[in-house]
């Protein structure tokens, strides 16, 4: 079913050229073909390269944080014991003020030292984020080049992603849209010729791809 979604504008394409009466030239060597994208994406050994580097970073990042954490739980046991020791009745005022001094730093130490975790975790995702982003977009590139190098040598004009909607490569000699518009403009009035009307405000319909600007 996702296949056939995905052909339709191709099979619209392949309708118009054959329909009469439009005054349009016929490409009857137009080909296309289809290749699943996330199979090509999975199955290209750079992706499980750029996997395992990714792991690796995920594994060296979680290590950090757990020394952070550790020294955190670390900080947090010294401070309860200064906290007791700076309670104890036996001591004079002058090492009663020595250890609440020493407790009122450690708190502060325990309070950078949570923040600096809280920071360093936010860092970490959107760094892992980053690299994610980065390594699709350059596995895509090595792909989209690939599929344009086979399609040109074996005289494909339109390939398609069968997985989804999108087109991978565009010959470009089955492009309609100066014929068809020439044939919807050709009995416009005088002042509603396209020379002389302005953009549109109308929003195609949901389903109807928009074309880029």
């Amino acid at each position: 079913m996702k296949l056939i979604r995905t052909l339709l504008p191709a099979l619209l394409v392949l309708a118009l050229l054959a329909a009469p009466g439009l005054g349009l030239t016929a490409h009857a060597q137009t080909k296309i073909a289809t290749v699943d994208m996330r199979k090509l994406l999975n199955g290209y050994w750079k992706t499980k390269q750029a996997n395992a580097a990714l792991e690796t970073r995920k594994t060296d990042l979680r290590k950090e944080l757990k020394d952070m954490a550790d020294g955190l739980d670390k900080a947090q046991t010294d401070y309860k014991q200064l906290l007791t020791q700076s309670d104890d009745p036996t001591i004079s005022d002058v090492e009663r003020s020595r250890r609440k001094q020493a407790v009122s730093e450690k708190g502060k130490q325990i309070n950078d030292s949570k923040a600096a975790y809280e920071q360093f975790s936010r860092q970490a995702e959107v760094q892992l984020q980053d690299q994610v982003q980065r390594m699709t977009s350059n596995l895509l590139a090595d792909i989209q080049a690939a599929i344009k190098t086979k399609a040109k040598l074996a005289g494909y004009s339109l390939v398609l992603n069968s997985t989804s909607d999108s087109v991978i490569y565009d010959k470009g000699d089955a492009d309609l849209t100066a014929d068809v518009l020439a044939q919807l403009n050709a009995g416009a009035p005088i002042d509603l010729s396209p020379s002389t009307s302005t953009n549109s405000n109308l929003t195609l319909p949901a389903g109807v791809p928009a074309t880029n600007p």
